[in-house]
């Protein structure tokens, strides 16, 4: 059949090279009406469309939608259509786009100026080999909107585990889903899981590597339906390039795996290919952003892994020759007001946008923990050891284990009598638990001064700050040096990739429920479950689910709700 409707023009980005960073080519950014007849074949079989569809960036007036062509054609010009209805009957938008192997037969297509409030449908269609894509779903909000549901998902590691998180998602009401990085791993088979077979087998560093990767992760069907059925909004965390990634290395980049900047300049550009956003569209090394949701919710994406991030410190440098830990050096780099997370520009960007915003909400989606995560330096110590046994032999000594419950136990116990004010403690016993020490210095505890500044940038509004990274859920109360309490932290579990439970075994229970009175701020902690977070956000609160699979090794599951907090 042939349909004969209004057509948007577009403009085609051509490959440019801006300071050594690919731009994106082939996109389409829809914006002026005209008329034009588009032939949809009879008899469509789907066909050709093995990484499926996907939308992202969903707002009250745009959306982007994607696919990729499998073809053995130097190119392929697909027709794309968006809809009011799935059997496509009131189309209200289409064009043609051509892609190729140089952004790997992907399409991302920018649609714009679409009325607000809409369930929409979409899918692309070769009209020389009479194939369709599956059919896609998506949204714009209402300016209107009184109710917003989100789905907050991260750390999905192919070789752990079936994404069974991402089943669920699927199943739920959520509206969108945000995912907060480490979408792929780049680690080979056997290295970090071995329950499935990552492609390619080795370790990622070429740009086909990266596209290979992803090509795996989204011909998943768990993620390729879950993609299909709801729009994503995406940040990247550090595995989309390497393990522990800064904007100038990786600890996961060896010297014989080549230069850095190719590795990245090639993560980037193929997760601009895979993960399109309304900025990487234009600039694949930018993803920070803002997506308003009505007036109800201010949506800021973060970027605290490529584009600012100076080198995180290692406690591992501050030893001497005898052995001492030199506290004094150490305090002196962790309190430099030089060292950033953001980079001045995007830590300019983001104070201005909280403080334009009026919505009744900020929340803000970025990677790692900001929540004050200062344990006992003695637990701290113990896990170190610990998780470098297992690293080395793959379990931990059983002295090792009886130690760090030894610790545990005793550490609750000064804790709880100091709590009651008891006057017998002594002053040995005080030191034990108020000598503390950051959990995590690759997360915002390792930049303690760029933090201070953000929190001040908090007050007045009514920010909640989204976490992923850590592999388990936590709830923090985000307060600012003298103890004033600006904000609220959530932070998702992982849909696959282990948490401490691996590595801990029954004691993980223990040390949650000990994390809960040693650290002051925390409010809550899951240490041993997969799973994702559900907000509920409305003007008068956001209620917070976290969501819990039971396995990840047999798609036979069930799913719990571990906490529910209102904010």
């Amino acid at each position: 059949m042939k349909t004969n409707i209004k057509r948007r023009s577009f403009l085609r980005n051509s490959l440019l090279a801006t300071g050594g960073l690919l731009l994106v080519p082939n996109f389409i950014s829809c914006k002026d009406d005209d008329i034009d007849e588009l032939p949809i074949p009879d008899n469509l079989a789907e066909k050709n469309f093995e990484q499926g569809v996907a939308s992202f960036d969903p707002t009250n007036s745009q959306v982007i939608i994607w696919t990729r062509y499998n073809t053995k054609q130097t190119s392929a010009t697909l027709i794309w259509q968006i809809a009011k209805d799935k059997n496509f009957k009131e189309v209200v938008r289409q064009a043609e786009v051509t892609t190729d192997a140089s952004r790997d037969f992907t399409v991302a297509v920018e649609i714009k100026d679409l009325d607000a409030g809409q369930k929409l449908y979409y899918r692309f269609v070769s009209a020389d080999d009479k194939a369709t894509s599956p059919v896609g779903e998506t949204l714009t909000f209402s300016e209107s909107i009184s109710e917003v549901k989100l789905a907050v998902a991260s750390c999905a590691n192919f070789a752990y585990g079936y994404f069974n998180v991402y089943e669920e998602i699927k199943k739920s009401d959520a509206d969108v889903v945000i995912h907060l990085g480490d979408y792929i791993y780049e680690y080979g088979e056997n290295t970090y899981g071995s329950f499935r077979t990552p492609e390619p087998k080795g370790e990622i560093i070429s740009l086909d590597d990266y596209r290979t990767r992803y090509r795996q992760y989204r011909s998943d069907e768990q993620l390729k339906e879950l993609h299909r059925r709801k729009p994503f909004i995406c940040v990247w965390d550090d595995h989309e390039v390497a393990n522990d990634t800064y904007k100038d290395g990786a600890e996961n980049h060896q010297e014989d795996e080549g230069s850095f900047t190719s590795r990245k300049q090639s993560a980037l550009k193929a997760y601009s290919e895979y993960l399109p956003n309304m900025t990487n569209l234009v600039d694949n090394s930018i993803i920070y952003r803002n997506l308003k949701i009505g007036s109800l919710v201010d949506l800021i994406m973060l970027d605290t892994r490529i584009i600012g991030r100076d080198k995180q410190l290692e406690y591992s440098a501050f030893y001497v020759e005898n052995g001492a830990f030199d506290s004094a050096a150490f305090q002196q780099a962790w309190l430099n007001p030089q060292r950033t997370l953001l980079g001045t520009t995007q830590l300019g960007w983001l104070e201005s946008e909280l403080a334009a915003s009026n919505s009744t909400w900020q929340i803000i989606g970025q990677q790692v923990l900001m929540g004050k995560m200062l344990i006992p330096a003695e637990l701290l110590t113990l896990l170190a050891k610990l998780l470098a046994e297992v690293s080395a032999t793959g379990s931990a000594s059983e002295e090792t284990f009886n130690l760090l419950k030894t610790s545990i136990t005793e550490l609750v116990t000064i804790k709880t009598r100091a709590l009651q004010n008891d006057p017998t403690l002594t002053a040995e016993e005080k030191a034990r638990i108020e000598t503390v020490l950051p959990y995590n210095l690759d997360a915002w505890d390792g930049y303690f001064m760029e933090r201070e500044r953000i929190l001040a940038s908090f007050k007045s509004k009514n920010v909640v700050v989204l976490a992923g990274d850590t592999h388990n859920a936590w709830y923090s109360d985000l307060k600012d040096n003298s103890g004033e309490k600006v904000a609220v932290e959530v932070a998702t579990s992982s849909v696959s990739s282990p948490g401490l439970e691996t590595y801990l075994g029954a004691s993980a229970t223990d040390l949650e429920a000990a994390l809960g009175l040693l650290i002051d701020d925390l409010q809550y902690g899951n240490l041993s479950q997969r799973g994702y977070m559900k907000l509920t956000v409305t003007a008068a609160g956001i209620q917070t689910d976290w969501n819990f699979v039971d396995t990840v090794t047999n798609k036979t599951y069930s799913n719990s709700i571990g906490k529910t907090v209102t904010l």
